[in-house]
């Protein structure tokens, strides 16, 4: 794929009118975290059908998974997945990450609370889950029906999120008791379902504990949801804590129903390399945004007599801004190619997709602030809040660091 279609352009410019009617007059409002996203989000996905697309998909995988359990228990072999889509077709994964770029363009937290929503919370329990899980949780938060969080941070755990995790479920009768804290929880303060993910104890070392996940519901008996947490930035977002004291779950929350298919480490690594990879079309977002507003303030900015395009360090900049943009732009298409092929990327792929994205958002909306000098600065000039919101992508789903780490460690393992 070397460029976006006429039915992906058609689609983008359609999701753009509806940033400018929708979003962009109510940005203020978003920005101050006054008003959550999530009636705009679903406003967005009713609009173009998303929703409905949503349960369509659903409802297909459900038929395959329950094809698939009875083939199991009569010995048969599982049915051949029905494809709904031309093989290599590249509309899915573009319908898709189109509407994360042009959300990003006004409002990344916007993505940020959808993304981990949709993407993290649905998506454990659609990989992991029971067919019972998948119906009871997972079908309303792949429509925004319902918000979903995924509780992995702890106030003593960042990057080392399975070291420190202090989290625990206990086995009492049939069920379990969970206790700990979850800080920096995306959509954590308004959340009807949420992932919760900590170690088993039984009496063992920390560190040598198995990790489990439960889906647990707003409103649990032991179970408190803080208000918004201030930040620098992505206020579109809201980020809470989640205190659990005493809350007693049947095995029925336990993601797969047993401690073996809770999906444990391996199904939280999965999660972060899907959330890993949706950071370049977020990056996208951001970087056309700057660049767009830039050109336009290069042209009509005047100082020393002229317009301050005409001078080559400015130039300069707006080249370097365009150099980034290709690249990320090339990246989003290769993750839609490896889509259409079924291909997953690697995690060390999604790792430095995630680095190269992240660096080169913050990198350009930086070079944007100064661009625009004085004005930069200002609130009134939008630069210096996708500026804010651009940290983030250098600190959640694992820091930079954390990738450099995953991508050399990769290379030397070969």
């Amino acid at each position: 794929m070397i460029e976006w279609s006429e039915q992906h352009l058609m689609l983008r410019d359609a999701i753009r009118s509806f940033v400018e009617k929708e979003i962009k007059p109510n940005l203020e409002e978003l920005e101050h975290g006054d008003t959550p996203p999530y009636d705009v989000l679903r406003k967005m996905m009713r609009t173009f059908g998303i929703d409905q697309m949503a349960k369509q998909r659903f409802e297909r995988q459900m038929k395959r998974d329950k094809a698939a359990v009875e083939a199991k228990a009569s010995g048969k072999a599982e049915p051949a997945e029905e494809r709904f889509e031309e093989a290599g077709s590249t509309d899915g994964a573009a319908m898709q990450l189109i509407p994360i770029i042009e959300l990003c363009r006004y409002c990344p937290g916007m993505v940020t609370a959808m993304g981990v929503s949709i993407g993290l919370t649905a998506g454990a329990i659609m990989s992991k889950g029971t067919i019972r899980q998948k119906e009871r949780w997972a079908a309303p938060l792949l429509t925004m029906e319902k918000i979903g969080s995924w509780a992995i941070t702890e106030p003593g755990s960042g990057s080392d999120a399975f070291g420190s995790m202090v989290s625990t479920a206990k086995r009492k009768g049939d069920g379990y008791v969970l206790n700990g804290s979850k800080t920096f929880i995306t959509n954590g303060p308004y959340a009807d379902t949420i992932v919760f993910i900590c170690k088993l104890d039984e009496g063992n070392e920390p560190r040598e504990r198995k990790v489990v996940s439960f889906i647990l519901d707003k409103g649990m008996e032991g179970l408190t949801q803080s208000k918004p947490l201030r930040k620098m930035g992505n206020h579109s977002s809201p980020t809470g804590q989640l205190f659990l004291e005493d809350v007693h779950v049947e095995k029925d929350r336990l993601i797969g129903e047993s401690e073996e298919a809770a999906g444990g480490r391996s199904g939280a690594k999965a999660t972060f390399g899907v959330e890993r990879t949706g950071v370049a079309a977020m990056a996208l977002g951001i970087v056309e945004q700057c660049l767009m507003l830039c050109i336009d303030y290069a042209k009509t900015r005047v100082q020393f007599g002229r317009p301050i395009g005409e001078f080559q360090l400015i130039q300069l900049k707006l080249a370097k801004m365009e150099v980034a943009r290709m690249n990320l732009q090339n990246i989003v298409f290769r993750q839609i190619e490896m889509s259409a092929q079924k291909k997953p990327m690697t995690f060390a792929e999604a790792s430095a997709c995630k680095l190269y994205a992240a660096q080169a958002a913050m990198e350009v909306t930086l070079e944007a602030v100064q661009l625009f000098g004085g004005n930069g600065y200002m609130a009134e000039y939008q630069v210096e809040q996708l500026c804010r919101d651009s940290k983030v992508l250098q600190i959640y789903a694992g820091t930079d660091e954390i990738q450099v780490s995953q991508i050399a460690r990769s290379l030397l393992a070969s």
